[in-house]
C-alpha cells in the first residue's frame, strides 16, 4: 500500500525527516509513533501530498507522489488530530458538503451516506448540528467524512486527542470493526502507546530518523522491562538491596528493581520475604519502549 524510500524533507537548514525507508502492506494496521519533534506529522503530510518531499520517493496504492498526487488523494481518507467541519451545519449538510468534492450523481452521494450513517451508528444525529455533539459522536462523524469516497488508505492523525477513556475506548472499537469488514489499511499516529497494541507494525521516530520497528510486542520484548515494585517493611531493605549490588531505584518509598524476564522476581521476593511488606511485578509495555527508544516521554521532554 505504502513504499518509501529515502524520504527527507528540510525546512532550510532544519532538516524534519531523514532519509527514511518504510513499507506499509496493504490491510495492515501500521503505526508511526515519535515524540513531538520527530518529524512523524511531516511524513503523514507528505504521504496525503499536502506537503512536497525534499527528496526520495513515496508510491501510495500503486501511485507516484509528484506525478499522480491526484490518484493519491483519491485513494486515502484522513481524520485529522481536529476536526475540519463546520460546527455551525448540521451532519447531513457536512457530508453532503464535502462528498461534492467525490460525487457528481448526487443520488450516489445520498446513497453513501445513508450506507454510513448505518454502519457507524449515527442515524439520530443527522439534523443535530456538529459543534452540539459529544466529543466521540464528532470523532464517528469525521471517519465518515474521511471514507465518503470508500478509500483504500484511512489515516489517522492522533484521532482520539481530547476524547475521554470511554470515548477513545469507543473509537478504536470503531475503527477495528471497519477495518475488519472492508480490508482497509490502516496508519495510524498517536501518543496514547496502548493504542498501538494491536498494530501489525510500529516504526519509532526520532529527530528524523526510524530508530526502531517491528511489531508492538516485539518492541516491547526488546525495549521495555518488567519491574519488581517493592514496599518493604522498613528502610534497611534498601541498604542491603545495595550491598548486595541489586540495581534499584526508589520512587515515593517504593523499590524498583527492573527484571530481565518476570520469573527473576520470584527469587528476589523469596530471598528477600522478610523485609517485604508488598510486592506486584508489572509487565513492561509501549510507553517503556518509547522513553527508553526516545529518551523522552510523551509530552515530548526529556527524561
Amino acid at each position: 500500500m505504502i513504499n518509501v524510500k529515502g524520504l527527507t524533507k528540510d525546512y532550510g537548514t532544519l532538516r524534519a525527516v531523514d532519509s527514511i525507508d518504510f513499507h506499509v502492506k496493504d490491510e495492515a494496521f501500521f503505526a508511526l509513533l515519535g515524540p513531538n519533534g520527530a518529524g512523524k506529522s511531516t511524513t503523514i503530510e507528505m504521504l496525503s501530498t499536502l506537503k512536497e518531499p525534499t527528496r526520495g520517493t513515496v508510491e501510495v496504492a500503486g501511485y507516484t507522489l509528484g506525478s499522480e498526487d491526484d490518484a493519491i488523494r483519491k485513494s486515502i481518507g484522513v481524520v485529522f488530530q481536529y476536526s475540519t467541519l463546520d460546527g455551525d451545519l448540521t451532519v447531513q449538510e457536512n457530508l453532503l458538503s464535502r462528498g461534492r468534492f467525490y460525487y457528481k450523481d448526487m443520488s450516489a452521494l445520498k446513497t453513501r451516506i445513508e450506507s454510513l450513517k448505518s454502519e457507524l451508528g449515527f442515524e439520530s444525529f443527522m439534523d443535530t448540528p456538529f459543534k452540539d455533539l459529544s466529543g466521540g459522536l464528532k470523532r464517528r462523524i469525521d471517519v465518515a467524512r474521511a471514507l465518503l469516497h470508500e478509500p483504500r488508505l484511512l489515516l489517522l492523525d492522533e484521532p482520539t486527542t481530547g476524547l475521554d477513556p470511554q470515548a477513545r475506548e469507543a473509537f478504536w472499537d470503531l475503527v477495528l470493526s471497519l477495518k475488519n469488514r472492508s480490508k482497509m489499511t490502516i496508519l495510524l499516529t498517536t501518543h496514547y502507546m496502548q493504542e498501538v497494541v494491536d498494530c501489525d507494525h510500529v516504526i519509532i521516530l526520532n529527530e528524523g530518523h526510524i530508530v526502531a520497528e517491528d511489531s508492538a510486542e516485539a518492541l516491547r520484548i526488546a525495549y521495555a522491562h518488567d519491574t519488581l515494585k517493592i514496599i518493604p517493611k522498613s528502610e534497611d531493605l534498601k541498604d542491603t538491596l545495595k550491598q548486595d549490588d541489586v540495581a534499584h531505584s526508589v520512587i515515593q518509598s517504593t523499590i524498583h528493581i527492573p527484571l530481565d524476564e518476570p520469573f527473576e522476581g520470584l527469587g528476589i521476593i523469596d530471598k528477600y520475604k522478610e523485609s517485604i511488606k508488598t510486592f506486584e511485578i508489572v509487565k513492561g509495555d509501549m510507553d517503556d519502549v518509547f522513553l527508553n527508544l526516545t529518551g523522552r516521554r510523551l509530552d515530548g521532554e526529556a527524561s
